[in-house]
């Protein structure tokens, strides 16, 4: 595992039979001030403060269970604080070292029935978390039915959200007042009336529900994903606990702007550190794959005329992949079950793919095999797989693994359940732990939506959870919009990195002359730095990329593993402009992605070397690009810069830039 730094100051107790009326954390800088009380019928309550001014007023606290109703009665035990400033290294990620300073208040509470709960603060420069966490005591179970945390907003805040039961997550994401909502998935992001902005989500899921939000009365509140009976109908019960426990952190970002937002590491900090002692055997990689073909329909899954994991195919992609600097091939479709998506198999090869010899020239290669396990939803079946499967994976030298649930309600060992519900939840950390001990990372597909549980079991590295690149390939109705990339950075990107499958170059298909990829060559480059994922996919075809090689060989360059990165410009809806720099090396890489209208940029480069030289290489859109009329017009260029100079840039519609700044000897 890697060296984390701690620097712990001294531990600050304050106890007391009793607390005042309010009680108060605040920030490191004193700039965000968290409250607390009880009301006359003993209801916990908190609010809060940025800059002297109430963001959040008075909010519900508390939960519902059929043992008690735990939100009121309560009186104040004790109140104790600490502090903590801190930095630790990340295995992998957008930034090396992670910075985490913030105050912390406990508040132990008695309730009228004699259970105990507190409810832990903590407060951040850039935000703030609480939790509820309940002590071992005679008490031994709690069945949750609700959960009364609410977020009372002082103003009618315009929110970007996708609806709760959105399948997957992969719906396009919408702006509105947050009385306009309906229930929605976490995360949500929220432009504050006045500037500003604020990230609501929850960190460290563990054997939970996952939360959902809706407006009611002026006030946002938490809606807890349900279980379901046998007839997948809707239950009252939300979680089934065994005391003692904690509840997930419930958490929000605020921040003054949107690059403020984008570096907020609020969630990785709430995660526990790693569990995993040697992680030398997880790496970031770039990967293409045996994928796109069949969402294009000039392959497929199964086994026929045109199936796509065969021995041949795969041993091409290895050879293109081990030629450009491709650290990985996937291929789907390699297994028996896929007639009937219905019992897969997870170690039986179709006879067309010859996993000894494929895994023998892989090795022989330097290139990694990423193995891919579709459950059709069934859960269950695949958890008496898991250790089989990955047995069989390791012993064939696969450490990475794409997961798949498609169904929009899969079956747990206990039944059909939502995937984000407690059961869904349970199952996927079964998967990550065992993936663990055999050294194998997660790529998961149609997940619970992340919240920051890579800091603690780095192996799962990137999931779905988005309406990606695929929906490109088959959506009659046009696919995504331009406008949708220039969102997702700032809503379903903020929970965690996205496998969102960038790189096509080809975009017309004859098979599906509806579809389109709404986007020029030159946005799919910048999609490479604009949309984070340490398991990186370039999905197109190897014979589209070699139409274009020029515009490749940024693909073959960029890497998946950073230093720093920061996000220079943006406005949520319109363009992004995002900067980083390599893990392993002193070069910075700049991805930019427009939505519709054509849009000139200036791009500072403050963030180099001010000692150095830089060769740009720029990827940009020619002057007549438009995605729907020239997605192919593009412009290569190199020039010498320095961190005093600005880049005055195009953009054409649906279009983008990448660059490369080398450092010069």
């Amino acid at each position: 595992m890697k060296k984390r730094l701690y620097y712990l100051l001294p531990l600050l107790m304050l106890m007391a039979a009793s607390c005042g009326q309010q009680t108060k954390v605040s920030s490191p800088d004193g700039k965000t001030r968290v409250a607390f009380q009880l009301t006359e019928s003993g209801a916990p309550q908190y609010c809060v403060q940025q800059d002297g001014k109430t963001v959040i007023d008075w909010s519900a606290l508390g939960l519902q269970a059929t043992e008690q109703n735990l939100t009121n009665g309560f009186t104040v035990l004790s109140c104790s604080s600490d502090k903590y400033r801190g930095q630790w290294e990340t295995v992998w990620g957008e930034e090396r070292m992670i910075d985490d300073r913030h105050n912390e208040m406990t508040v132990s509470m008695l309730h009228s029935s004699g259970m105990r709960m507190d409810i832990v603060f903590r407060v951040f420069d850039d935000g703030f978390a609480f939790r509820y966490v309940f002590p071992e005591q005679e008490a031994v179970e709690l069945t949750v039915t609700d959960e009364a945390t609410e977020y009372r907003f002082t103003a009618d805040h315009q929110a970007w959200s996708i609806p709760w039961r959105t399948d997957y997550y992969e719906g396009l994401w919408s702006k509105a007042p947050l009385s306009a909502k309906d229930t929605m998935c976490s995360p949500v992001t929220i432009e504050l009336l006045g500037g500003g902005y604020a990230f609501v989500h929850e960190a460290a899921l563990e054997d939970y529900p996952a939360q959902n939000l809706y407006p009611m009365n002026g006030a946002l509140k938490t809606y807890l994903t349900p279980w379901m009976d046998d007839n997948a109908q809707i239950m009252n019960e939300k979680a089934y606990k065994w005391l003692p426990f904690n509840s997930p952190w419930r958490m929000v970002i605020l921040a003054r702007s949107l690059p403020e937002m984008v570096a907020s590491r609020i969630m990785l900090n709430l995660n526990e550190p790693c569990r995993i002692e040697d992680t030398s055997w997880i790496k970031p990689m770039k990967f293409i794959g045996i994928w796109w073909g069949m969402h294009m329909k000039s392959m497929t899954w199964e086994q026929g005329p045109i199936h796509g994991a065969t021995t041949a195919n795969m041993e091409r992609y290895l050879r293109f992949a081990k030629e450009h600097n491709i650290q990985a091939v996937l291929a789907e479709g390699w297994n028996l079950g896929w007639e009937t998506w219905e019992n897969f198999s997870f170690t039986e090869p179709y006879d067309d793919w010859d996993m000894d010899y494929l895994s023998n020239l892989a090795q022989e290669l330097g290139v990694e095999i990423i193995g891919h396990n579709e459950t059709g939803g069934n859960a269950a079946d695949y958890e008496e797989q898991l250790e089989e499967a990955y047995a069989y994976h390791q012993a064939h030298g696969i450490h990475a693994i794409k997961t798949g649930y498609v169904s929009p309600i899969i079956r747990t060992v206990d039944g059909l359940q939502l995937n984000k519900g407690q059961s869904g939840v349970r199952h996927y950390r079964k998967v990550i732990e065992t993936a663990a001990k055999y050294h194998i990372s997660i790529d998961n597909h149609e997940p619970v939506m992340p919240t920051g549980l890579q800091r603690t079991y780095p192996n799962l590295m990137s999931q779905e959870g988005v309406r990606g690149q695929e929906w490109n390939a088959w959506n009659v109705s046009g696919g995504n919009p331009a406008s949708h990339v220039t969102i997702l950075p700032f809503t379903r990107v903020m929970a965690g990195p996205v496998d969102y499958t960038p790189g096509v170059f080809a975009f017309e298909n004859p098979l599906l002359p509806q579809t389109r990829v709404n986007a020029t060559l030159m946005n799919q480059l910048g999609l490479f730095v604009c949309i984070y994922s340490p398991l990186q996919m370039a999905c197109d075809l190897p014979e589209n990329y070699m139409k274009h090689p020029d515009a490749f060989r940024f693909i073959e360059d960029v890497p998946c593993d950073w230093n720093r990165s920061l996000l220079v410009d943006g406005k949520i809806g319109e363009y992004c402009i995002f900067a980083r720099q390599d893990r392993n090396s002193e070069d910075w890489y700049i991805g930019a992605v427009n939505a519709d209208e054509p849009r000139e940029v200036c791009v500072p480069l403050t963030m180099l070397d001010k000692k150095a030289c830089y060769t740009a290489t720029i990827y940009r859109d020619g002057d007549n690009a438009d995605w729907q009329t020239n997605p192919y017009d593009y412009v290569i260029e190199e020039r010498e810069v320095r961190a005093a100079d600005k880049l005055d840039l195009h953009m054409a519609g649906g279009g983008g830039f990448a660059i490369r700044l080398k450092k010069n000897e």
